[in-house]
């Protein structure tokens, strides 16, 4: 069995010995990262372990890539709320005079970037962001609501040494649609359950009353009052920091926010109600790490037991 896990004295630090132990791969831009063998195979085996405590829900499992309409991502009001995180993607639509133009600058290592232009695409800043249009396109929901399972890769701008703030990471998501009582519930269900499952991990956790990086001033009002009404909880665990933990899973209810603007509607017109609950993959992995070890092989048998069987 590993040593208890020691204080780490920053989140450099721990980004170091990851990098000195093969289990993250450096590309020369922070939180850009690429991942061992061994990295991949935890977080298989903990969505295993996922999906194993959903199986009984019977949820529409969607993939969605790690991009979406740049118009549904402006619809959702994420570039009011989270412009310094959102990303949009960028491709040259020059003719030949304008190659050559940009071939000659970048041998000149001046600045390119002004050659390209906006696409249609934006990339996905959470799994369930693409969901919402296409259950309004699908028409009523059904009296008992909806249940997805959804997984992506996504983007935040927020370059970091810290090796649980990547810009590009993986987040599994399970998205209830319905009246207020049905996600309401769903969410309760998963707050134990994900409690439950990270502490058979033989990780450390609290659960805590949240709000999202909302920019500006308007941003601290929406934050203010998303704390007020309860509307978002975090499962911190200490990764990177003991004094500052990693929110490695969040639930969220939307209340009838997502409802509204998309359309989603019950067949007498009343508008859906949403919550989500979030797993960021990596950042469960980096825990694992930090707490048992870089030697999964030697990581405690009640924990291996509920990853690998």
């Amino acid at each position: 069995m590993n040593a208890p896990a020691k204080a780490v004295q920053s989140p450099e630090a721990f980004l170091d010995s990851l990098f000195d132990e093969s289990i993250l791969i450096k590309t020369g831009v922070d939180g850009l990262y690429g991942r061992a063998g061994v990295f991949e195979e935890v977080i298989d085996r903990f969505e295993d372990a996922v999906t194993k405590m959903a199986v009984g829900d019977k949820a529409t499992r969607i993939h969605f890539p790690p991009g979406m309409p740049r118009k549904n991502l402006e619809k959702a009001g994420y570039l009011k709320s989270f412009p310094q995180l959102a990303g949009c993607v960028h491709s040259f639509m020059g003719d030949n005079a304008d190659h050559a133009k940009l071939v000659g600058m970048i041998e000149k290592g001046e600045d390119w970037t002004e050659m390209q232009d906006a696409t249609e695409v934006a990339l996905t800043p959470a799994a369930c962001y693409p969901l919402y249009p296409t259950v309004a396109a699908a028409g009523p929901v059904p009296d008992g609501g909806k249940l997805f399972d959804l997984k992506s890769y996504c983007f935040r701008h927020e370059p970091s040494k810290d090796p649980g703030r990547m810009q590009l990471f993986r987040m599994r998501e399970f998205v209830r649609i319905g009246t207020a009582d049905d996600v309401i519930a769903f969410r309760a269900t998963w707050l134990e359950r994900g409690e439950q499952l990270i502490k058979s991990l033989g990780l450390p956790c609290v659960i805590d009353l949240a709000n999202d990086p909302f920019f500006g001033r308007p941003g601290r009002m929406l934050a203010a009052n998303q704390r007020e009404q309860g509307l978002k909880f975090e499962l911190l665990i200490p990764v990177a920091s003991d004094d500052n933990p990693t929110a490695c899973l969040s639930f969220n209810y939307h209340q009838n926010h997502f409802g509204t603007l998309w359309g989603m509607q019950f067949a007498d017109g009343e508008a859906v109600h949403s919550a989500c609950v979030g797993f960021g993959l990596e950042r469960t992995a980096l825990a694992l790490f930090r707490h048992h070890g870089t030697k999964v092989e030697a990581w405690p048998d009640d924990v291996r037991r509920v990853l690998w069987g």
